[in-house]
């Protein structure tokens, strides 16, 4: 279903520099709840966002791969991922959420489906222990070792920190979402940047450079650039780009209730994918952040 998009986004004015292949990092899917039922423990009840408003979206700014990131309403069942991934094709690819109970069966049926990796959401259930981070990244490491898969990590510079030794001694690839939740209200020199800069230098870990909106309330983001270009500087082989649409993100203050279904945070997505060719300054940076490091990562053919 990404075909269309694939086969007019070099000819797309809107594509940066004429570039194929570029791939949406982070996005997530949410059919009707009677469709895919949310877990009855969950934080918040999305609202739709379904595969074709996906596909449009990245036919409109050029965008011809996708990797779909297993959300937590879900909890760790994969059912609605696979789904996705399977309406898709082969131009998607997915990161799954899995636990100690996940069979052997089930990891080998997501990856045939196009998963590449597992999501750590420390951040969403406020899980800011270092010591649970690191025991969990082991855990998760042995049970999707023989998939080759990464492990995606949504958490903050304090817990990066933190897992920094664990993390440089890990043979599991690691990828970072949104900026590693820095500040982007402070300065570079803020608690746990430095070990993040140590892990991207170091090739261990991936950051998205994605979702702006969770690390700063500037206009257009202003503030998030010094540290988007530091992070490019220390190693642009392991920048990846995503938008995080449709945007799960609830208003400053909004307490999140269950029986509520959430409205999305409205974001411009044009401007996202200009904003990190504005970071990548080159040619050559843009191409390995939106096309090459995905395709590596994603293991996209």
């Amino acid at each position: 279903m990404h075909t269309t998009a694939a086969t007019q986004a070099s000819t797309n004015p809107a594509t940066p520099y004429g570039l194929t292949g570029i791939c949406d990092c982070h996005t997530h899917v949410f059919p009707p709840a009677e469709q895919f039922p949310f877990a009855p423990n969950r934080h918040y009840t999305p609202d739709l966002a379904s595969v074709e408003s996906l596909l449009a979206l990245h036919q409109s700014i050029g965008v011809e791969r996708v990797v779909i990131v297993h959300p937590s309403p879900y909890a760790a069942d994969n059912t609605c991922l696979m789904w996705a991934l399977r309406s898709i094709g082969e131009s998607a690819r997915g990161v799954a959420v899995i636990d100690d109970t996940t069979s052997p069966q089930t990891l080998a049926e997501l990856h045939a489906a196009g998963v590449r990796g597992t999501r750590l959401n420390l951040e969403t259930v406020g899980q800011n222990d270092p010591s649970v981070a690191q025991q969990q990244l082991l855990r998760t490491a042995k049970q999707v070792a023989p998939y080759g898969w990464h492990i995606q990590i949504y958490t903050n510079l304090g817990v990066i920190d933190g897992m920094h030794d664990t993390i440089m001694q890990s043979a599991t690839p690691v990828v970072i979402d949104h900026f590693g939740r820095l500040k982007a209200d402070g300065a570079l020199n803020q608690p746990g940047f430095d070990a993040l800069l140590s892990l991207v230098r170091a090739g261990k870990v991936y950051v998205k450079l994605s979702a702006a909106y969770r690390v700063s309330e500037a206009a257009d983001y202003v503030d998030v650039a010094p540290f988007a270009e530091a992070l490019i500087a220390a190693n642009p082989d392991r920048m990846l780009w995503g938008t995080d649409w449709p945007h799960p993100f609830p208003p400053k203050g909004y307490v999140r209730k269950p029986e509520v279904v959430e409205k999305f945070h409205h974001e411009d997505n044009r401007a996202a994918i200009n904003r990190v060719v504005k970071w990548a300054k080159t040619r050559e940076i843009a191409k390995k952040i939106l096309v090459d490091n995905p395709a590596r990562i994603y293991d996209f053919k």
